[in-house]
């Protein structure tokens, strides 16, 4: 008799246990980008102007290497990014961007006032707005 409990009790927590693996979303944007191409005022800056630029993104955290270190805190809704400087040259700001990917280039269009999100990705005539390209490293 003994066997057979053994074995129906083993069935029975066998049947109960759920083989579904818990999975974490991992944010796309994560890892370092290069920036590629910066436009203001509907003008592409020259190359030199991006050399040795790069976005580094671990999920809600950014850091920006370029003449200097900007590091702060990232917030997602949708396409639309909330961008908290918290140290560096950007330490309090408050940026709003919309982002998109494209043939794995990261396009993002600040809007460096915050006051509201750019609607599309055109800087012309919109002097706090610049947009940005990134490709992953």
């Amino acid at each position: 008799m003994k066997p057979f409990l053994f074995s129906l009790l083993i069935a029975t927590l066998t049947s109960c246990s759920n083989p579904k693996k818990a999975t974490v979303a991992v944010n796309p944007l994560n890892g370092t980008w290069v920036t590629t191409k910066l436009i203001m005022g509907g003008n592409e800056l020259p190359p030199a102007a991006v050399q040795n630029q790069k976005l580094i993104i671990s999920d809600s955290n950014y850091t920006y290497i370029a003449e200097s270190v900007d590091k702060g805190v990232v917030k997602y809704s949708g396409n639309k990014m909330d961008i908290y400087g918290k140290d560096g040259v950007n330490a309090g700001q408050h940026f709003t961007a919309i982002y998109k990917m494209e043939n794995e280039i990261l396009v993002i269009c600040y809007n460096l006032a915050g006051n509201s999100y750019p609607e599309n990705y055109e800087t012309a005539g919109k002097p706090t707005f610049f947009t940005a390209h990134f490709k992953k490293e």
